[in-house]
């Protein structure tokens, strides 16, 4: 498959100008803008009902903007064959279904054909099996790839479906709340992930969707805050995770603090 045409200069996998998106007479989203380039990591936060899921579904080509426009790598949504954009793009959910008797290595491989189970009669390369072993390792998974699903951590398995999302080689990775459920060490085995690859894949864009500054890895390069369904602020992490666009965002007094990359928010102290 040829990879799509991507904007010159520092590469612009998605662009949204001023973007409304509405559902069963629902605003959902209102004058969004924002522009995620080549080996941005974005964090997209706000509270529930913010329009969180709504803006990654347009970034993932599963929404069309009502008003507005929207070019996913290169390409303007609306003009395009969805089809083939999905495969540059990989969307990551703790909701994905998947078999509980496959194994970790059989479940990264359905990334090479985007499919739930493995194709029947589909010959595997040694190239494809090279990859997967390279993903299980790259995401903390080297001990575990003949495990079967069923007996795997929360955090093992959202370990995997990254390394399944990075098979087709995405040039955009969207991660929807993927620390959900997780414990510390979980939590902290996923970060890690995160971090490193920042390091092994440069050119590679990621969204994650979260509700906690916690959850963030230090490779956070950009932030974006929404609420209710509009931009509270978009930029550099260092920027936006602040304490007073935060509290805003979350319409509660909170204090931001940032030690070694990693951020965090407390309530305020009561007066």
């Amino acid at each position: 498959m040829a990879a799509p045409t991507v904007a010159a200069g520092p590469r612009v996998v998605f662009q949204a100008a001023r973007v409304d998106l509405i559902r069963d007479d629902a605003l959902l989203l209102e004058q969004v803008s924002l522009t995620i380039r080549a080996g941005e990591h974005w964090a997209l936060l706000g509270p529930n009902g913010a329009g969180k899921s709504a803006l990654l579904q347009i970034m993932a080509s599963y929404a069309y903007p009502t008003r507005g426009q929207v070019e996913l790598l290169g390409h303007r949504l609306g003009r395009v064959d969805v089809f083939s954009l999905r495969p540059w793009i990989g969307h990551v959910s703790p909701h994905h279904p998947v078999d509980p008797q496959r194994t970790v290595r059989e479940v990264v491989l359905t990334g090479v054909t985007g499919t739930i189970q493995l194709v029947q009669r589909r010959e595997t390369s040694p190239a494809e099996l090279a990859r997967v072993a390279e993903l299980i390792e790259l995401m903390g998974l080297g001990g575990r790839p003949d495990a079967p699903w069923r007996v795997l951590s929360q955090g093992e398995r959202g370990r995997a479906l990254i390394a399944r999302a990075l098979m087709a080689e995405p040039r955009l990775l969207l991660l929807d709340e993927p620390a959900t459920g997780l414990d510390v060490a979980g939590r902290e085995q996923l970060i890690a992930s995160m971090v490193e690859l920042r390091e092994r894949l440069p050119g590679l864009a990621t969204v994650l969707v979260t509700h906690h500054l916690e959850e963030l890895p230090a490779s956070t390069t950009h932030a974006l805050l929404l609420r209710a369904g509009r931009l509270v602020a978009a930029g550099a992490a260092r920027d936006v995770l602040r304490t007073e666009l935060v509290s805003s965002c979350f319409g509660h007094p909170v204090v931001v603090t940032c030690r070694a990359g990693r951020w965090a928010a407390v309530a305020a102290p009561a007066r």
